[in-house]
């Protein structure tokens, strides 16, 4: 049965309503939204499918769903607006903001290295991240104080996977007084008008989609087979790896906790913030460029941020990575195979992927309710829409 699609497209753009819609007919897509921007102006803005299976809730123009770890873009879009602002220094330490980092020889960790997925402290093993430690916010922040770093900070590289967004939280309140999710809902996406959220307000659950996850062994396992991520796989079956302790090990929230609505009102800057689609897209577009009147980093600094700083062999997930500040850039499996150098993102886990690409003027944002079979989200849906965006950009 086909999918009713709501939205629309400008004219030149019908491909991406088309790859669209070939993920509800191929994919196994639930239900979704996809946004483009193209000089600061939508020519993209699509939905459709199921927000809640259960109920037959459809899918709306203001759905929201969890986008897993494209939050940690929330993150960095916020940490590198104060560095654009002045209020925060790429290459001063950490610990100058955030003095009870400096434990366990992490006293020269500087904020580049952190955002550059450099800095080692990767692992919270011993102190592992529950929900009531999430819903305090201290416990995390003290667990990660008193980390150590499982490689000399800044002579290699490895996914930050649970500790990036708390870590430059914490940075963040040690300099404003608010968490990264307030100050981000504060001076970014409330005057770009972004439906983005590092923490869902109580008032906008009944737009909150559900999480649909792999209900099948074959479905779960699908990631494994891919040549490229057999290095992860390996690492996520031995709970001795670093993969595994800097992933499952160092946190007691699952799956299924994740999919609990309650789960997104909470503050986790690492792994749960919530958007639409157009949200994602009008939220990068004005890394790039002027939206609204809003333009949240210069060209310089985004630049710098573009540019891969981390390339190669992940400590964390035993593949190449590919990490310019706080985003992935082109060249490892994570990165939609038709992104041109320059461009810039993240995806997450439930599928979702967000990227603005400055040298093409372009944004976009994709934020689906069924988890991907593949770490951080770069499966084949992803990908259909992306190959669709640019044919339509050349053609």
């Amino acid at each position: 049965m086909a999918v009713e699609i709501g939205g629309g497209t400008a004219p030149g753009w019908d491909a991406v309503r088309k790859g669209f819609e070939r993920n509800f007919a191929e994919r196994g897509e639930v239900g979704a939204s996809v946004a483009v921007l193209h000089r600061g102006v939508p020519v993209v803005d699509l939905w459709g499918g199921l927000a809640d299976p259960a109920t037959g809730r459809p899918w709306h123009r203001d759905t929201v769903v969890a986008i897993a770890s494209t939050t940690k873009a929330l993150v960095s879009i916020t940490v590198l607006s104060m560095v654009e602002r002045g209020e925060l220094e790429l290459d001063r330490p950490v610990a100058e903001y955030w003095p009870a980092f400096r434990a366990e020889g992490k006293g020269g960790i500087t904020l580049r290295t952190v955002l550059a997925h450099r800095s080692g402290v990767v692992s919270l093993e011993h102190r592992p991240i529950t929900r009531e430690g999430l819903a305090a916010g201290t416990p995390v922040f003290e667990a990660i104080a008193s980390a150590r770093p499982q490689w000399e900070p800044g002579t290699a590289h490895g996914y930050h996977g649970v500790t990036f967004g708390h870590l430059l939280s914490a940075v963040v309140e040690g300099v404003t007084g608010r968490t990264v999710g307030a100050l981000f809902a504060e001076r970014i996406a409330r005057p770009l008008g972004a439906d983005c959220h590092i923490g869902l307000p109580e008032s906008e659950l009944p737009r909150l989609a559900a999480l649909v996850l792999p209900g099948t062994a074959e479905e779960v396992e699908l990631g494994s087979g891919v040549a490229e991520l057999a290095g992860l796989y390996q690492g996520l079956a031995d709970p001795s790896s670093l993969t595994y302790r800097a992933l499952y090990g160092s946190m007691r929230i699952g799956w299924e906790s994740a999919a609990d609505p309650a789960y997104s009102l909470l503050e986790a800057p690492s792994t749960d913030g919530v958007a639409s689609a157009a949200g994602l897209a009008r939220l990068f577009a004005a890394t790039i460029g002027e939206v609204g009147g809003v333009r949240l980093i210069g060209p310089a600094l985004v630049r710098e941020a573009a540019a891969a700083h981390s390339s190669g062999r992940d400590r964390v997930l035993g593949i190449r990575t590919d990490w310019g500040l706080g985003f992935m850039v082109p060249g490892g499996p994570f990165v939609p195979r038709a992104l041109p150098a320059g461009a810039f993102g993240h995806g997450g886990a439930t599928g979702s992927f967000a990227f603005a690409d400055p040298a093409h003027e372009l944004s976009f944002g994709y934020a689906p309710n069924r988890g991907s079979e593949l770490l951080e989200g770069n499966d084949l849906r992803v990908n259909t829409l992306v190959d669709a965006v640019y044919d339509c950009l050349h053609g």
